[in-house]
């Protein structure tokens, strides 16, 4: 059965499916759905959870394993394989419709993908699945739709933004839905609830202390190697999303290689056409003066890496990949191009 995210609460309410499958490319819908679907679970009593990572080495004997094992601890369970590719494979689809074909008992299986293609959406084993369970995909927020989405968010947390500061919002985020809520969050915390204004924004960004990924990418441009090193450090410890900061920096960088390849006549006219806000000129034209195409196509070939890192489908620590690209971004041991 396919439903839409907004659709998911009403579901849970009704009941609780033997499976879940959620899948898109915008990681706050898909975190949020299946925290909902945990949360309704824990309350139901399936208490014990097994989380299974679907890497290029993963053996999908261990689905059949452990659907087929007898908990040791609760009567009930949730188990949980994540598939960023979004591609089972042959073997994978076979396991996934035999799962299909007999559910483990007392059990819910939640399945949390990457984006689904055409082919995908049509194979078997999505067929099967969707037959005996709820297939929920997210997609992201239009632009158009950002500014409603952002107020409705503040409502949520007991703050009425004027449109001034929904605007600063919309253009602090760019589209990015994670982000956006880790600001709202961040806002709730340091400003009485009530009307929000644009300036209380901005105060309340100057007055944290906590580091963002805006600080981190503003070092990194402006070459500042000691504080892009102090900044990813703070970030880590913090527990910020590693996936939220690579978003952040691989925008700034594919920007760079935009205005680079457009560098016609000034810097400044080359930046404002590839979308630079006047604010963000200075930092961007430092980056723009040590990089070229040839180092910014590395930059972004270290972005994919680490995006692969983070997805589990190359071998690697998350934080040193984000760390080298931090580095390299700030001009750290450039090589001469």
């Amino acid at each position: 059965m396919k439903i839409r995210p907004d659709q998911l609460s009403q579901h849970l309410q009704e009941k609780l499916a033997p499976l879940y499958l959620i899948s898109g490319d915008e990681p706050l819908q898909l975190m949020e759905a299946a925290d909902q679907i945990r949360a309704k679970a824990r309350e139901l009593g399936y208490s014990e959870r097994t989380v299974m990572d679907v890497d290029k080495d993963f053996d999908w004997n261990t689905l059949t394993e452990e659907s087929n094992s007898l908990s040791l601890f609760a009567e009930q369970r949730i188990l949980e394989l994540r598939l960023p590719t979004g591609k089972p494979g042959k073997q994978g689809g076979a396991a996934l419709v035999e799962y299909a074909s007999r559910p483990a008992e007392d059990t819910v299986l939640m399945i949390t993908a990457g984006k689904l293609d055409k082919t995908a959406s049509n194979s078997k084993w999505y067929k099967s699945l969707d037959a005996i369970g709820v297939t929920l995909q997210s997609w992201p927020v239009d632009t158009y739709a950002l500014p409603g989405w952002i107020e409705k968010r503040c409502v949520m947390k007991g703050l009425h933004p004027d449109k001034e500061a929904v605007r600063m919002l919309v253009e602090r985020v760019e589209g990015n839905l994670l982000a956006a809520a880790q600001e709202i969050e961040k806002l709730s915390l340091l400003v009485d609830a009530g009307t929000l204004n644009a300036q209380q924004v901005t105060d309340a960004v100057a007055d944290s202390s906590r580091f963002n990924i805006y600080d981190l990418s503003d070092a990194a441009l402006s070459g500042d190697i000691a504080r892009t090193s102090h900044i990813i450090s703070g970030l880590q410890d913090e527990g910020i999303e590693a996936v939220l900061v690579l978003w952040a920096l691989s925008r700034d960088i594919r920007t760079l290689l935009a205005a680079a390849e457009n560098m016609q006549t000034s810097a400044d006219s080359a930046l404002a056409k590839a979308g630079v806000w006047s604010k963000r000129l200075p930092v961007m034209k430092k980056a723009l003066s040590r990089h070229n195409q040839h180092s910014l196509k590395q930059l972004l070939s270290m972005c994919a890496t680490t995006d692969r890192v983070i997805k589990g489908l190359e071998r690697g620590k998350t934080w040193h990949e984000l760390y080298k690209l931090c580095l390299f971004l700030a001009g750290y041991r450039i090589q001469a191009c």
